[in-house]
């Protein structure tokens, strides 16, 4: 039996420049702090420039590599443009794309706004096309690339109360499919990783509330939430060697939400 060395090249992201939009908190900021755990120089975004600026520190101090930080809102072109001259200057080349960068308003259908439904749509899906069109055409100029889109479990089940939100993923889903179609030929792969329930400093509030908790828990088999390290796991495969023949995939880390329905029958025997 061959023996694997200790850090195995497979499932290295080690020197692969990352930009993680949506990168200052939550989910994009584990994220973050997981790939330069692993040695990638990583590229953070957010809006908010003294959150982004927090962040960056923290990441850097905490895994001894330096993290740069771009404030940018991906729903404007311009910034994205701006976000990517200043990679490629830097480092020469773009080697993974996360795009997290997402927002929601929990409104009934019949109150949500114009409004509402432009700002929504114009960071999770416009936005992220925008990213992922900016990057690509790097990525296909250097013949290689990851792109990393994050989805939701609102695509295949759509909660009550976030109808925009799930259009907006659904089309998520189908902005990897086209992407990956089109660039597969230039050496870029596309796919979606899709969170179930997962706590972060924004939700934690919801899930204490104990109707909310014996909702998730019980149509969830793993019988737990998630924490955003469980996603970290998908995402550096995803990145890595490990996933080079996939493209245009939808990878579920859900605890097996998705997988079926929990229904409260005893079994017969």
């Amino acid at each position: 039996m061959t023996e694997l060395p200790a850090t195995d090249p497979l499932f290295s992201v080690s020197d692969r420049v990352t930009i993680v939009s949506g990168g200052s908190r939550g989910i994009g900021k584990e994220m973050a702090a997981g790939f330069a755990r692993r040695g990638a120089p990583v590229v953070l975004t957010g809006r908010n420039a003294e959150t982004l600026e927090a962040t960056v520190a923290e990441i850097s101090d905490e895994t001894g590599t330096p993290v740069r930080g771009v404030v940018c809102d991906v729903a404007v072109p311009g910034e994205i443009t701006n976000l990517v001259e200043q990679v490629i200057g830097e480092f020469g080349r773009i080697d993974v794309l996360l795009n997290v960068a997402g927002v929601n308003r929990r409104k009934r259908v019949e109150t949500v706004t114009e409004e509402d439904y432009d700002f929504i749509l114009d960071i999770n899906l416009k936005g992220a096309f925008l990213a992922a069109q900016a990057v690509g055409k790097q990525m296909i100029a250097q013949e290689s690339g990851t792109i990393i889109n994050v989805d939701s479990l609102n695509t295949y089940a759509p909660l009550k109360g976030v109808a925009p939100y799930a259009m907006s993923k659904a089309g998520l889903v189908m902005m990897t499919r086209s992407l990956a179609t089109e660039w597969g030929e230039h050496g870029v792969r596309v796919n979606t990783i899709a969170p179930g329930f997962i706590l972060t400093d924004l939700t934690r509030k919801l899930w204490s509330d104990p109707t909310m908790q014996e909702w998730g828990l019980g149509n969830t088999p793993l019988g737990r939430l998630g924490e955003v390290e469980d996603l970290v796991g998908a995402a550096v495969f995803l990145a890595a060697d490990a996933s080079a023949f996939m493209t245009g995939q939808v990878v579920r880390v859900d605890g097996g939400f998705t997988a079926g329905l929990m229904w409260p029958i005893p079994f017969d025997d």
